[in-house]
């Protein structure tokens, strides 16, 4: 590539590096470069780190590098690319004993941590209704128990990995300098979101070996998990260091103002009236016109993209809520009548789809004595864990009702009594005969779905959810992991002995896994999920106001939150900005008639 004075100014710098740029300025190019160039000097045994918080941007940078002509395969090597997340539990998985945690540690997911913070979050209200001193209790007891499980069970939640990973380097000078013995150079893609624990981290790692900090200070979207507007300043006042800007640099959308309209979102300065790349389209707010609209311009965009014959094309569908990109992808599954299917990937929270696979493997298990105590306590997780940090009431009452309706089963059963009956047990226990019935064959894919047709087909509303929620799974495509592993305790037991566990390790390897494809196709996620990621095209909607009459009674799912002129905050203004920069050829907003997005209204 043919690179600009900043860029070469990035190669030549040595010591620590500030390197700040906006979308598409050639941050991650040069950087791959100035790894390649520093690996070809370095040591045996010693490599380049890369670190991102994002897996998109990490395969990404893989696919760059091995993809990458001009680098010799050997040093291609010797650069290291990964997750800050990995990164930290492998320290923490070595050293972890010297703060006195046990050994081994384990690993605390976000779904399993959620079961275990259940208990607490039962007992308070909803957030919105609870005072701040309550909010500050639950929180308290929360951490306290966060806490509890690192160093009495040895299970460790993400929050977690930073702050234990800290004390260790500050504390010890050896571990500091073997990671700067293994990794001399550390590249941190998204510095501007580093929260405090993981700049301290990063303030360690300087004191040895030499950081190079990639940041866009307007991509910074993570305030809300304490990414710091000061971070730039700290590493100024922290580090001797040399700092170049990228600007006016544009390799993702050249040709188009995508950047510029997105820079001027920012500033609520808009020069123009048009803006080349940019459509800004309005729907009739109500849901079956709004899911018209937006599959109308679904298809428009994969017409577009098609007759651009690009191969692997890409189009993403950005909403600004969890809740509603399910909803976009219910609607493009269902799209109004007489509209054809969309085919999509959803980028959606799987919580509750990871808890119901966990069952469904479970089931694929043979008879044992505690087969049905062992279904129940899964079905348990799946409602006190499938809300994430957010659990409904309802959610936790299920868990709650599902124990006691057992609990009273159990107590017939040994006294020879008869059942309740509007026992919540007896259409679970049909449904769970049915499915102890089923003949396996061998084939996880097939066998796994059969599992699934039984729960959506039986008699039990909870396994019937579990059926629909694990829809969203794809860990049983061809030639994956976890059916060869799956296939292999088959053939060595004549049984799924191990599904369960199998199917556990599975999703804790996600957890890490770096060697992904590129998206493509048509993609469903929130705006939070596109950092770090590009695509061909992007179509932003958002939600439409509920009114009673002509009030509005409820504005959900909104760019801006309630689409109030006063909550168009910086935060606000950053995620959209982040969202439309995402698109190399073309963004399109889709707004409601009625109430479109405020920041829009500026122009």
């Amino acid at each position: 590539m043919q690179l600009s004075e900043g860029q070469r100014a990035v190669l030549e710098a040595e010591g620590h590096l500030l390197v700040i740029g906006g979308p598409g300025a050639g941050k991650t190019t040069v950087s791959i470069l100035k790894a390649a160039k520093v690996a070809a000097s370095l040591r045996p045994g010693q490599e380049v780190l890369f670190l991102s918080f994002a897996r998109a941007t990490i395969s990404r940078v893989i696919e760059a590098i091995e993809t990458e002509h001009d680098i010799p395969k050997t040093i291609k090597s010797r650069i290291d690319v990964e997750t800050y997340h990995s990164f930290f539990w492998r320290i923490l998985r070595t050293y972890g004993y010297l703060l006195g945690l046990p050994k081994p540690l384990t690993i605390l997911t976000p779904a399993n941590e959620a079961i275990a913070l259940s208990a607490i979050r039962s007992l308070y209200k909803g957030g919105s209704k609870l005072s701040r001193a309550e909010k500050t209790e639950k929180k308290d007891r929360e951490e306290n128990e966060r806490l509890r499980q690192a160093t009495e069970e040895g299970r460790v939640c993400f929050d977690l990995f930073a702050v234990h990973v800290a004390e260790l380097l500050e504390r010890s000078g050896r571990i500091r300098r073997l990671i700067a013995a293994r990794y001399p150079v550390i590249i941190l893609d998204e510095f501007q979101d580093t929260n405090a624990d993981q700049w301290r981290v990063v303030q360690q790692l300087g004191r040895e070996g030499i950081v190079v900090a990639l940041a866009d200070p307007e991509q910074r979207i993570y305030d809300w998990i304490g990414a710091d507007p000061a971070r730039l300043d700290h590493f100024r006042g922290r580090f001797e260091h040399r700092e170049v800007m990228l600007q006016g640099e544009n390799h993702r959308n050249a040709g188009t103002e995508i950047l510029l309209f997105g820079n001027e979102v920012l500033t609520a300065n808009f020069s123009k009236r048009s803006y080349v790349g940019i459509e800004i389209q309005t729907y009739p707010p109500n849901e079956n016109e709004a899911g018209s609209a937006l599959v109308t311009q679904v298809y428009a965009a994969r017409k577009r993209l098609a007759a651009a014959k690009r191969q692997d094309w890409s189009l993403a569908i950005l909403v600004p809520t969890k809740r509603m990109a399910r909803a976009v992808s219910d609607v493009l599954r269902h799209p109004p009548v007489r509209m054809k299917p969309i085919r999509h990937s959803a980028a959606i929270d799987l919580d509750a789809a990871i808890l119901g696979a966990q069952l469904v493997s479970f089931l694929l298990q043979p008879l044992g004595l505690f087969h049905l105590e062992g279904t129940i306590d899964l079905l348990c997780d799946y409602y006190q864990g499938k809300g994430g940090a957010s659990p409904t009431k309802s959610d936790l009452q299920q868990a709650l009702s599902i124990r006691k309706a057992f609990s009273r089963y159990a107590e017939s059963t040994a006294t020879h009594k008869p059942i309740p009956r509007n026992s919540l047990m007896i259409p679970l226990l049909q449904t769970y005969e049915q499915l102890r019935g089923i003949t396996f064959t061998g084939d996880p894919d097939q066998d796994w779905r059969t599992v699934r047709i039984v729960m959506g087909n039986g008699a039990c509303v909870r396994l019937k959810e579990i059926a629909v929620e694990v829809k969203n799974i794809r860990l049983l495509e061809r030639g994956t992991r976890l059916r060869q592993e799956l296939s292999e305790d088959w053939r060595t037991f004549g049984v799924y002995q191990n599904a369960l566990e199998i199917t556990r390790q599975a999703f804790m390897r996600e957890h890490f896994a770096t060697q992904s494809k590129p998206e493509s196709g048509v993609v469903v996620m929130n705006m939070h999920k596109a950092k770090g990621k590009q695509f061909d095209e992007v179509i932003i909607f958002e939600g439409w106001p509920r009114r009673a009459g002509r009030k509005i009674v409820a504005n959900p799912d909104r760019i801006v939150r309630n689409n109030i002129k006063e909550n168009a905050d910086s935060q606000a203004r950053q995620n959209l900005r982040v969202s439309i920069t995402r698109a190399r050829q073309r963004a399109t907003i889709l707004t409601p008639q009625n109430d479109p997005c405020v920041i829009l209204l500026e122009r």
